[in-house]
């Protein structure tokens, strides 16, 4: 596209003038391949013969001259120079090189329109331009060239070009021929190619070039280089230009018309393009391509045609002189103003340096220009949002007020700079300015916020510390709203290690296994000991030697502890060994014990002593212990059973101790027989007991100490611990002794129940009781009690020694062996010994030789031998028979019984047997199922082969269902039932009969009841014999019929008398209450305002469509059989002999007036079918003339008319034609002549047709006259004939004898009627019942077809009320008239 230079850049686009880009560039321009550059080489040309030289040398080395160096071949030779020499210079390429290229590289980018090569040699065979627009990091290719496009650049498109950007190949300028001087020109915007916009940035882009190369991929050659390798050969094959031009102009965009040499490049060389661009429109750049300062209002473009597009200057106020372009900006803007001002002067910022800068705002009183119209503001930087910053100007819809201080949150003040009510510390840091006073409402005084506003420290109450009061003071918890703001900890002062707890759940710090807020309760499977808890069995202690263990009796009360006691007598010791002390301090020693019943004297001296293993250290909690505090004298009181010394003994943890008990004097020795000999007493267990008044939780001194002291001496805590049997613990108590065990074992014991004797792992928390398992004792559950013994899962098993044969109740703890008393066997000494009974009183036992074992009691012989039984075995055992107690010698053994044979034999089917005394035969007691002589048969009822190895007999299988009694009721070999009983059938008797069903093992088989109209008739045989189902009794029923009886219908189903199954209600959803309907008229439940069967039609009396408008019945009650019309009709159901669509006048075949209708004589039915066969001839001729009327007689005859006016058509064009020749007068004539003849007939026909109406209205007048005297005469007859009843009837009253004939004869009827209504309903089936039927059927039929009836009588008679109007108003005149007219129409036509 060239530049339009009939206007200047004022005015739209300019362009510099294009010229050749190569001039002044000869640096610029390079080749890949040069000849003679390193060295002179010889080449040669393809010439005409007439050329003498063909080869010559080539040295590129030094300068063209056109004197002295001519052989030079460098690549600027190509540059068009328009001297004379032009064709002695050239660029030549090495000899035989393929693949060489020419580049240009501009300075800056260029428009390129076109490039002209002139060849010396041949042009290449293949060649490509390519060119880059980014000075040559990427290449984009213009064109190929080849002599063979397909096989030298494959799959590039050989044109045609359809756009311009398209990259083709084409193979017009690669001939070989011209072989010197032949051109290759390229132009980028082909011609032949329309351009709708020049200016688009794709063909700017398209002529943008920074580098041009040139590649040539193929020499053109003669073919001889292919058979001879030799390099001279190749020595005539190379490029070669003379010139190349490359036309182009400085790329402007269209901002310049002229161009400048850019920087470093002279400007003297004629007609040189230089590449920097004189740029206008207030741009810059080497090409124009970007706005000049402070020139970027609206985004750079290039011109365009009339539009120069210049760049606008940038709005500042007066504030910058620097501004940039803003594409968001821009399109923000509505493409007007893209311009963002940069560097705002004056304290000014903004797009146009429009508003202030932060922390200065606008003086409302100058000009937005004026270099003072920002001033700064006055705001505390710390206290104010932003860093100090105020409104930047004034505006009262935003409410904004130039110069206002913003505060941050908690900041007030005209200068933001003090906190507000509530909130301290004003610092920069802080976001919201002052801090909130973090002052817990719980813990301040008077549950206010405020705070010291320099500090922040809050005002708490009594028992509240923290900066925020929301803390408590240490040994409290809860922060509340309460008076002093927290509580006491309150933590168990034994079962915590100290008072401290949490300040928000005031979980104390709780010892080992101890639990709850305050430590006051045990762990799951731990517990707090007893105040007895460490104790120690008498009967474990080591004893003297006159001392002895005495077990307790079972049965006695539990008033002591262990197994038992020590049987210390007068002078006797007791040792017991004192380990595992858990804590350091004095203990109360509890004695327990038991004395004599003869013995009711106290034990006045026991001596008890404290044996330690060594000295005692002055540095140990019992370094105050002297020798006499571990020597105890006290005397046990006889009516007692425990003492506690009132001195204590003071034990250490982690010491053994020996303490030794000696018991020197009883009271009164001479009181007992034999005197100090009989002096004993029954040692139980002692027990150390932690004295409370030595524990620091007792004894601190404080008030709580001494409020726990005086509980626990108020009490008597100490007091339940001293007796076995102790009463219930109070929870004072309990509380207290929970807090001494967990200081004295340092928290809670564990349970340890004994896996096998306790039934859970848990035990009782106060003192650690497990529980046990019967008859096993101990804490832990881990010993049996007295008279028990094998311990394990399941308990212990009581000794059951025998009082009269064993020693002691008390057995051995593993075996359970009793300690027997002479005489006496068994583990539990009960029994006597073999063959023996009557313990105590043991026998021998009487067996009669035959068993060496009787029972112990009873003296019964056990396992009697020799087929024996009995107690004393006196008789044969079952299946034998004889008499054992002769002995065997006598031949009175137990034989056998024979039945068929011996027992174990495998076929003995008798329970016993016995001999006859008298005929001595065998008789059998035969089982059950079996019968004859030996019970070799079965018994009735019974079947099987006995007589067979392994045979025997079985119940016959028939459910219970047979005659037991009777042989033949099943078969006696194979068990099949023959005679069932009971409505049963089958093998096995085991399924009701066919018509009957239930539960045939039950025998409550019973006759299906069958619905007859509900069951499928081909279950049913009879009305009343029906085929159910065998187990259930259901009856196969109709469709939609339900019921076990297939009596009642589905629901929503009706109609069950039908005999064909139930019909759908069909209820309109819509307009119906249910869908359900009366299950015998099928009649659906209508809303308000419906009505018919189905709720589709109007309400009852009302016709029409319910869904527009619904219109009362206009009925005349007294010619009406219902009071509802036909729904859709509206015409009234009327009773015999009335008609009209109200039923208010005589129907047709009666008389008289309404209501008043009879009917007429038996011979109008004659005369009817006459009148109405005439009718119907009378109705097709009528619509015969009707037609004629309505068409006139073209009908008919319309093919006849249509020929006539064909020849008439004809006729015509012979007469308008001018040349009328004689064979067309004579065809003329012709026509003619047929048209005379068929007028002629049509005219006979016409006539024929109006003798037949005339015919056919004669008729009808005289059927008319018939008609009316036949009425005439039908109402003469019914006035005879009434007339003739009355006279009868006066006749009959007037004569006695006829009277009374009169009567007699309907005495004679009325009797008659009895006789055969009595039948009727006395015989099976009756007339009345058939009669109900058949009613019920014609009352279903009426139903169904009352409407179609109804609706079709209606039609019927509106039909022939119709016909009989349209025969009343045919006029046979006007038919008459129509023919001569249309005669007297086609006459005038012809003549």
């Amino acid at each position: 596209q060239e530049p339009d230079q009939s206007h200047g850049c004022a005015h739209g686009s300019c362009y510099p003038a294009t010229g050749d880009l190569l001039i002044g560039r000869e640096k610029n321009l390079k080749a890949s391949s040069t000849c003679g550059m390193r060295r002179k080489e010889p080449y040669c040309i393809v010439s005409h013969l007439q050329d003498e030289k063909k080869c010559f040398d080539c040295d590129s080395r030094r300068p063209y001259d056109p004197v002295y160096n001519t052989i030079n071949h460098r690549i600027e030779n190509v540059i068009t120079a328009f001297k004379p020499h032009r064709k002695k210079s050239w660029w030549q390429s090495e000899n035989g090189k393929s693949d060489v290229f020419v580049q240009l590289d501009l300075e800056a980018e260029f428009h390129f329109t076109h490039l002209i090569m002139t060849f010396k040699t041949f042009r290449p065979a293949a060649m490509l331009i390519e060119r880059s627009a980014d000075f040559g990091r990427t290449w984009q290719i213009y064109r190929y060239f080849s002599h063979d496009c397909s096989t030298t650049f494959p799959g590039v498109s050989q044109g045609p070009l359809r756009n311009i950007n398209d990259v083709i190949c084409e193979s017009r300028y690669s001939d070989i021929e011209p072989s010197t001087e032949g051109e290759v020109i390229y132009r980028v915007l082909d011609p032949a190619i329309r351009i709708q916009d020049p200016y688009s940035p794709s063909i700017q882009n398209q002529l943008k070039i920074t580098n041009l190369r040139v590649n040539f991929t193929k020499l053109h050659t003669l073919g001889d280089n292919l058979l001879d390798p030799r390099a001279e050969i190749r020595e005539k094959y190379y490029y070669a230009i003379y010139e190349l031009v490359v036309r182009g102009n400085c790329f402007c965009y269209g901002h310049a018309s002229e161009c400048a040499p850019i920087e470093g490049v002279t400007n003297d060389i004629e007609g040189m393009v230089h590449g920097r661009c004189v740029c206008n429109h207030n741009t810059k750049g080497l090409n124009c391509e970007q706005c000049d300062d402070f020139y970027n209002d609206l985004p750079w473009r290039p011109a365009e045609g009339r539009n120069s597009n210049a760049c606008k200057k940038c709005n500042c106020n007066s504030h910058s002189s620097v501004c940039h372009f803003d594409m968001a900006v821009y399109l923000a803007m509505g493409n007007g103003s893209g311009g963002v001002c940069d560097d705002c002067q004056h304290n000014t910022m903004g797009r146009n340096c429009e508003m202030c800068k932060p922390f200065y705002y606008k003086d409302p009183v100058k000009d937005i220009r004026d270099p003072r119209v920002c001033i700064a503001c006055d705001c505390d930087p710390d206290g104010s949002e932003n860093g100090g910053m105020c409104d930047s100007h004034t505006d009262p819809s935003l409410g904004m007020v130039g110069g206002q201080c913003r505060c941050k949150q908690n900041v007030e003040g005209p200068r933001c700079d003090k906190c507000k009510s509530g909130y301290f510390g004003l610092s920069a840091d802080s976001p919201q300015g002052c801090q909130p006073c973090r002052c817990d409402h719980r813990g301040t005084v008077s549950g206010n916020s405020q705070c010291d506003p320099v500090s922040g420290d809050c005002f708490c109450k009594r028992l509240v510390t923290g900066r925020s009061c929301d803390q408590c003071l240490p040994e409290h918890w809860a922060l509340s709203h309460d008076l002093n703001g927290c509580r006491g900890c309150e933590c168990d002062i034994g079962g915590a290690l100290d008072n401290h707890c949490s300040m928000e759940s005031g979980q104390c710090r709780c010892r080992s296994h101890m639990t709850g807020r305050q430590c006051t309760q045990v762990e799951s499977g731990y517990y707090f000991m007893a105040l007895d808890h460490f104790l120690f069995e008498a009967e474990l202690a080591k004893m003297g030697q006159v001392s002895q263990l005495i077990e307790h009796q079972p049965g006695r009360p539990a008033s002591w502890t262990g197994i038992g006691f020590a049987r210390v007598p007068e002078g006797g010791t007791l040792e017991f060994t004192i380990t595992d002390i858990p804590y350091s301090m004095e203990y109360d020693l509890l004695v327990r014990y038991e004395s004599q019943v003869c013995m009711p004297r106290d034990w006045e001296e026991v001596r008890i002593t404290v044996v330690r293993p060594g000295l005692i250290p002055t540095s140990s909690p019992c370094g105050n212990t002297i020798p006499d505090d571990d020597r105890i004298t006290v005397s046990l009181p006889a009516g007692a059973r425990f003492m506690v010394p009132p001195q204590p003994v003071c034990l250490e943890r982690g010491v053994t101790y020996t303490l030794r008990f000696e018991f020197r004097r009883y009271q009164d020795a001479n009181s007992i027989l034999n005197g100090a000999a009989n002096a004993v007493i029954l040692m139980d267990s002692i027990a150390l007991m932690p004295r409370h008044s030595s524990m620091e939780m007792f004894n601190a001194g404080d008030p709580a100490s001494n409020l726990r002291k005086q509980t626990y001496e108020r009490y008597r805590c100490y007091e339940g611990a001293k007796s076995v049997t102790r009463p219930l613990m109070s929870d004072t108590c309990a509380k207290l002794i929970t807090s001494m065990s967990a200081v004295v074992n340092d928290g809670a014991l564990p349970c340890n129940c004994d896996p096998q004797g306790s039934m859970s792992s848990m035990c009782d928390v106060r003192g650690g009781q497990c529980r046990c398992r019967p008859n096993v004792i101990g804490r832990r559950c881990e010993q049996c009690a007295p008279g028990t013994y094998g311990f394990g899962p399941s308990g212990c098993i009581a000794c059951g020694c025998s009082l009269e044969g064993s020693v002691t109740r008390l057995c051995h703890k593993f075996t359970g062996q009793c300690q027997c008393r002479p005489g006496a066997f068994g583990q539990h000494c009960d029994g006597c010994q073999a063959g023996h009974w009557g313990f105590p009183s043991c026998r021998p036992c009487q067996c009669n030789g035959h068993a060496d074992e009787c029972e112990q009691k009873t003296g019964a012989c056990i396992r009697c031998r020799d087929n024996t039984g009995g107690d004393k075995c006196d008789r044969c055992a079952n299946g034998y028979y004889g008499n054992p107690i002769l002995g065997i010698a006598s031949g009175g053994q137990c034989r056998p019984c024979p039945c068929p044979d011996g027992p174990n034999s495998g076929r003995h089917f008798a329970a016993s047997c016995y001999q006859d005394n008298r005929n001595r035969q065998i008789i059998c007691n035969c089982n059950q199922g079996y019968t004859g002589a030996r019970c070799e048969e079965c018994a009735p009822g019974y079947f099987g082969n006995p007589s067979q190895p392994g045979g025997r007999c079985q119940p016959c299988q028939c459910n219970n269902n047979i005659d037991m009694s009777d042989m033949e009721a099943c078969d006696r070999r194979t068990g099949e039932c023959r005679k069932c009983l009971y409505n049963t059938e089958g093998q096995n008797c085991g399924i009701c009969k066919s018509g009957y069903f239930g539960d045939a093992s039950r025998r409550n088989c019973r006759k299906c009841t069958c619905n007859f109209l509900g069951t499928d008739n081909s279950q049913c045989m009879q009305r009343e014999d029906c085929v159910c189902q065998r187990t259930t009794g259901q009856c196969q029923c109709l469709p939609n019929v339900m019921g076990l009886t297939c009596d009642h219908c589905a629901p929503n189903h009706w109609n069950l008398a039908s005999g064909r199954g139930c019909e759908s209600c069909g209820c309109d959803p819509n307009n119906s209450v249910t869908s359900s309907c009366n299950e015998f008229t099928g009649k659906c439940q209508c809303r308000d305002g419906f009505g018919g069967k189905t709720c589709t039609d109007c309400q009852e009396n009302y016709w029409g469509d319910p869904r527009t408008q619904c219109r009362a019945c206009d009925c005349d009650w007294r010619g009406i059989e219902t009071s509802q019309c036909n729904t859709v009709t509206g015409h009234c159901v009327c009773q015999q002999g009335v008609s009209g669509v109200r039923c208010d006048q005589c129907a047709r075949g009666f008389s008289g007036q309404f209501p008043n209708c009879q009917p007429c004589h038996q011979c109008f039915g004659d005369w009817d079918r006459i009148v109405q066969d005439l009718a119907v001839r009378t109705k097709t001729l009528a619509e015969r003339a009707h037609e004629i009327q309505t068409t006139g007689l073209t009908g008919p005859y319309e093919k006849a008319f249509r020929d006539l006016e064909e020849k008439l058509a004809k006729a015509q064009g012979i007469v308008n034609a001018r040349n009328a020749t004689a064979a067309a007068v004579s065809t003329l004539m012709e026509l003619i002549e047929d048209l005379r003849a068929q007028i002629s007939e049509t005219t006979d026909a016409l006539n024929r047709v109006e003798g037949d109406l005339t015919i056919v209205q004669d008729s009808n007048s005289e059927a008319s006259k018939e008609l009316s005297a036949l009425e005439r005469e039908a109402k003469e007859l019914n006035l005879t004939s009434e007339q003739l009843h009355r006279q009868l009837d006066i006749l009959k009253n007037s004569n006695f004898l006829g009277a009374y004939d009169s009567i007699r004869s309907s005495y004679n009827k009325s009797q008659d009627a009895e006789r055969r209504a009595n039948e009727s309903t006395t015989t099976k089936p009756s007339t009345v019942s058939q009669s109900a039927d058949t009613r019920r059927r014609t009352e279903r039929l009426i139903s169904a077809k009352k409407d179609d009836f109804n609706r079709k009588n209606a039609a019927n008679k509106r039909a022939l009320g119709d016909l009989n109007t349209k025969t009343q108003s045919l006029d046979m005149k006007k038919l008459n008239e129509k023919p001569f007219q249309c005669g007297r129409h086609l006459g005038a036509d012809t003549g």
